[in-house]
């Protein structure tokens, strides 16, 4: 099966107004089908294979951070949200597999103003 190019964004609360030490809440969003494999396609009776990401980590120049064990009653396109306190400029990662072993990577980057 080929992989599907997934959307994805990762998002910085506030926004622009951080300064190195302040906490800031990083919230990632991805377009995922998260399902359970309990659900019928309406047309063809046929069950839903489950596909739903399973494994999450957020990384600060490739360092680790934040790791998750996700489930599959995570809703459809979900919304993961961590709080980090800002070290520095740098590179916040998210990379994320689902069950069928489906990778994929989401970078943005960190720019404190003072």
């Amino acid at each position: 099966m080929a992989e599907e190019k997934r959307r994805s964004m990762i998002k910085f609360k506030p926004k622009k107004k951080y300064n190195v030490g302040d906490i800031i809440k990083v919230d990632f969003i991805v377009i995922h089908p998260m399902d359970t494999g309990m659900k019928k396609n309406k047309k063809t009776k046929e069950i839903i294979p489950a596909k739903y990401i399973d494994n999450i980590t957020f990384s600060l120049d490739g360092k680790p951070f934040t790791t998750m064990k996700v489930w599959e009653t995570v809703s459809t396109n979900p919304y993961f949200s961590v709080n980090l306190k800002v070290p520095g400029k740098g590179k916040i990662t998210v990379d994320y597999t689902d069950n069928t072993g489906e990778k994929h990577s989401k970078s943005k980057k960190l720019k404190p103003k003072g």
